[in-house]
């Protein structure tokens, strides 16, 4: 098994990225989406989270109100610790739970957007970094996800700068460019995952 953290800073395409990737063969493991089942209606995080921030960030659907607490932490660093210290944990166990169901020959890719923050780069075999300009980020948040250009820079400033990214890649995928070139991109890096689980492999036989 090979294990790769997969990151990149808010509008790089990480998404499209690990997309392109689970196309190839990859088996994914989204961060994000764990993050979201681990504060489902019902459970213990998001009991936690509201104990911690309040009824306010509940919806009328008893769920959380995600952009009302996005609204909270990404303005206050204080804050966005807290949370983290609540829903990281959570998160860190189920995405060990899913890798130990992966197959020994798998290409197991991590999709974690605060792998720099929160200095994980040492529990993967390997890091690849989604990189794109601050520009390009700006751009694609305002006119693809129609956030203000206020809030699109409070999300980038709450991440890690894009040089402490790069410090940590073992590969970097440069998406400044449009999807077809991307794809190759994504093609080549693949080949490349291929050929380090099997020479792990290999070397562990």
């Amino acid at each position: 098994m090979l294990k790769v953290g997969l990151t990149g800073g808010i509008g790089a395409g990480k998404s499209e990225v690990s997309r392109l990737l689970v196309e190839h063969g990859a088996v994914l493991i989204d961060a994000d989406r764990i993050a979201r089942e681990v504060v489902a209606p019902g459970t213990p995080g998001l009991a936690a989270v509201v104990a911690a921030f309040g009824e306010d960030v509940l919806a009328e659907d008893g769920g959380l109100d995600r952009p009302k607490l996005g609204s909270i932490v990404f303005a206050d660093p204080d804050r966005l610790a807290v949370l983290n210290s609540i829903v990281h944990p959570l998160v860190g166990a189920r995405s060990r739970e899913l890798e130990s169901a992966a197959a020994e020959d798998a290409v197991v890719v991590h999709d974690v957007p605060l792998l720099a923050e929160n200095a994980l780069a040492p529990l993967y075999d390997l890091v690849v970094v989604v990189d794109a300009s601050p520009e390009t980020q700006l751009d694609r948040l305002v006119r693809l996800r129609g956030m203000t250009e206020q809030d699109a820079r409070a999300r980038m400033a709450a991440q890690a700068t894009r040089e402490k990214r790069l410090e940590i890649a073992d590969v970097v995928v440069d998406n400044d460019v449009p999807l077809e070139e991307l794809r190759r991109r994504v093609q080549e890096v693949w080949r490349d995952l291929v050929r380090r689980a099997r020479a792990s492999r290999t070397s562990q036989e």
